[in-house]
């Protein structure tokens, strides 16, 4: 036999490695290739077109396709290629669940279509298809690992925290419905998508090469810290990296997604209250037709006109609209909160907990597409953070101006949003007169009693000043004005509610409250994280895990004081933007999934970096979020939402209306709404002037009013089921009254 010599043997393995190196090379290209080849597919694809040209939901799910492609590409043939594939499957059969839920851009809490249903469409069936293969893989290798399974369950307490997970998601993997069968076969629908991507992220772990999981390690413990090293915390560069991020997407979502544009009613109005308030105008005169310019939440007096929202949010929002770019005050303040949230999670826990709940803040989709609104909740965040680090602050340094700063936080979120301003001063003035910790000194409590009265007095002022009763709020007054006594009174009883049609029965009573609160929670376990396994995941898992400590209990009684405090309130705050009435449990829900994520680590043990495979898992299912969850939930829902469109200044311009009256016709909202809020403040300033053709008589009361200018008739969104529409004009005004109104 005649040997290979050790050069000849370098030659060949040299040569082996050459031809790996160029295999690895070539299926990374046809992976890109693939993905490349998809997208380009998708977006020329109607199928992934609205009907006016623009991308929808299902091209959120093509990119996924593409992803999932792209990266079984370039993981192929290296020590990752099993951990990809497993990867790239979890990618497609989440973008397919999504596919299955019908949550769109009008006003109604999404649900689950059925396999029933879907198989019924032409285009659902192939979503359906997708996810039943991604079930029957992850069932397949289940089998084959069932043995390695049960040892792992001989742990006493790993079966308690499977069950624990499944009692908690189980009821809110789809929203509660009117049908209670439905409500039962949707729910195990949920229950069942949870399962498969909660057991793809599984597989997706466990096939991590073990040679990664040390380095994994080191590069976890560099960016998070070590377990036991303790705050206080100080701002650098991980907070600051981390609020830029929020600020950049939620910034981004607001342009490109929102189109700088209010949406929902509450916002019209907090824009239109910001814009005259900018100029230091209290209120506005009233408008010379009352009736063509009528706004929800805008309340018409003889001699006055102004929005009956509370005043803290708008005076904020002035700020931006004084600027030119109201749009990005929420980014703005969203980064803010990244940064109060890190040094507040700092006084109660270790570092590492700190950064992971900031981490988890920075790609949960409800506080990002909050932050992309124009609604009141991140300003509101705001102010209990600075709350509730200042009695943190004041109760370790005994520094009582820290404790003025809670009280000012305290009060400003009365003026906010009354409700959770008062959530949040009976959660800061519990924990610093002793609840949970050391009671503040006297000097201290005067100073958060002061400052909560400086800045909460101001409603007092505001009503005064709106109403002529510092304690008639004009919000208030405007529902027994329009609807009836006590229609959004706090409290249970029949003549409770506005008739919305979010609202499950008219009245309030203990039962609804409870259908509330599953609506809120099925909202919470959707959009708190986006994880196709479910957002609740990690708060499950915590109390089940052994390690829960006194800062744990805390949270978890500031989310128990939130919801017992919305359970009298009939409204449920409908599906805009999530569970928003509970925005206050963000922080606290987000400060358990991390610690829950500890326990889970605890669980699985050190011996081979095991432990770094919990965190693996959260990273892995954060990832499909930003991949699935989030341009699915920004084409599908926010795009055009609820038919609120900017496009009235661009039809001025091309049409150039000039000084002129422009007749909207369709609905109150979203048809004039989203047209008014281009009004100016000044009705007969010489720019186009936006009224509403209500009716054949208000229409002439406008000629009457606005005799000399030229009118244009434009149909909303209502009406063309697309964008608005000009449909005659100029006109002379003499001429209208023979124009056909509708």
């Amino acid at each position: 036999m005649i040997k290979a010599t050790p050069a000849q043997t370098s030659i060949s393995r040299t040569g082996r490695d050459t031809q790996g190196r160029g295999t690895r090379l070539g299926l990374r290209a046809f992976g890109l290739a693939v993905a490349c080849a998809i997208v380009i597919a998708a977006s020329e694809s109607p199928v992934c077109r609205t009907t006016e040209g623009g991308l929808n939901g299902r091209f959120a799910a093509m990119m996924a396709a593409a992803a999932a492609a792209a990266l079984t590409g370039w993981t192929a043939r290296t020590a990752w290629a099993r951990a990809g594939r497993w990867a790239a499957l979890a990618l497609a059969g989440q973008a397919a669940a999504l596919q299955l839920i019908d949550a769109g851009p009008l006003i109604h809490f999404q649900h689950y279509r059925l396999p029933s249903q879907a198989i019924g469409d032409p285009i659902l069936r192939y979503a359906l298809l997708a996810f039943l293969c991604q079930a029957l893989l992850v069932a397949f290798k289940l089998a084959s690992v069932r043995d390695a399974i049960r040892v792992w369950l001989r742990n006493r307490r790993r079966p308690a925290i499977l069950a624990a997970v499944v009692l908690v998601c189980g009821p809110f993997a789809a929203a509660v419905s009117r049908d209670p069968r439905f409500y039962v076969l949707e729910a195990t629908l949920g229950i069942f998508v949870q399962l498969v991507n909660a057991a793809n992220i599984l597989l997706v772990v466990w096939s991590l090469p073990p040679a990664a999981l040390e380095t994994l390690q080191r590069w976890v413990d560099s960016w998070l810290g070590d377990r036991q090293e303790p705050g206080p915390l100080r701002v650098g560069q991980f907070a600051l990296l981390a609020a830029l991020w929020v600020t950049a997407l939620s910034a981004a979502l607001a342009y490109f997604v929102y189109e700088r544009h209010p949406h929902v009613a509450d916002e019209v109005v907090y824009l239109y209250n910001a814009r005259y308030l900018a100029t230091g105008k209290m209120m506005m005169p009233p408008p010379p037709v009352e009736p063509a310019f009528e706004v929800d939440l805008m309340e018409y007096q003889p001699d006055k006109w102004y929005g009956a929202v509370p005043l803290g949010w708008p005076v904020v929002l002035a700020a931006g609209a004084a600027l030119g770019a109201p749009w990005l005050v929420n980014p703005v303040l969203a980064g803010l909160n990244i940064l109060l949230a890190y040094l507040f999670l700092g006084e109660l826990y270790p570092r590492r907990v700190a950064r992971i709940g900031v981490l988890l803040l920075c790609v949960s989709p409800w506080n990002v597409f909050l932050a992309m609104s124009y609604m009141t909740h991140t300003v509101t965040m705001t102010c209990a953070l600075v709350a509730f680090l200042g009695v943190a602050r004041a109760r370790r340094t005994g520094v009582a101006r820290w404790a003025l700063l809670a009280g000012l936080g305290t009060g400003a979120g009365v003026v906010v949003r009354p409700l959770d301003g008062v959530i949040a001063g009976v959660l800061a003035g519990a924990w610093a007169i002793g609840f949970g910790g050391r009671r503040l000194k006297f000097g201290a409590l005067a100073a958060l009693a002061i400052g909560a009265g400086l800045t909460g007095s101001v409603s007092l002022i505001h009503n005064e000043a709106l109403t002529g009763n510092p304690l008639s709020s004009p919000l208030v007054s405007y529902a027994e004005k329009h609807y009836w006594h006590n229609a959004n009174a706090y409290g249970f009883g029949k003549d409770r509610g506005e008739g919305w049609p979010t609202d499950a029965y008219p009245g309030h009573t203990p039962f609804e409250a409870l259908i509330n609160a599953e609506l809120n929670g099925a909202s919470l376990n959707a959009e708190l994280f986006g994880w196709g396994a479910g957002s609740l995941l990690l708060l499950a898992v915590l109390p089940f895990s052994g390690a829960m400590r006194r800062a744990d209990y805390l949270m978890l009684a500031a989310i128990a004081t939130v919801l017992l405090a919305y359970a009298p309130y009939w409204g449920n705050g409908g599906p805009d933007f999530g569970a928003r009435y509970w925005y206050l449990v963000l922080l606290p829900a987000v400060a358990l999934s991390a610690r829950g994520l500890e326990g889970l680590e605890e669980q699985l043990g050190t011996a081979d970096h095991r432990h770094v495979r919990a965190t693996a898992a959260a990273a892995a299912l954060c990832g499909l979020a930003l991949l699935t969850y989030f341009p699915w939930r920004a084409l599908d829902k926010y795009h055009h939402y609820l038919r609120m469109r900017p496009d009235v200044p661009a039809l001025a311009k091309s049409h150039r209306f000039g000084r002129s009256l422009v007749l909207v016709r369709g609905e109150r909202f979203p048809d004039y709404a989203s047209a008014a809020i281009y009004n100016p403040l000044d009705l007969h300033a010489t720019e186009p002037v936006y009224a509403w053709d209500r009716s054949p008589a208000v229409r002439a009361q406008l000629m009457r009013a606005y005799p000399d200018r030229p009118v244009w008739i434009v149909e909303g969104p209502s009406i063309t089921q697309a964008g608005y529409r000009v449909v005659a004009g100029p006109l002379a005004a003499a001429s209208i009254p023979a124009v056909d109104s509708h």
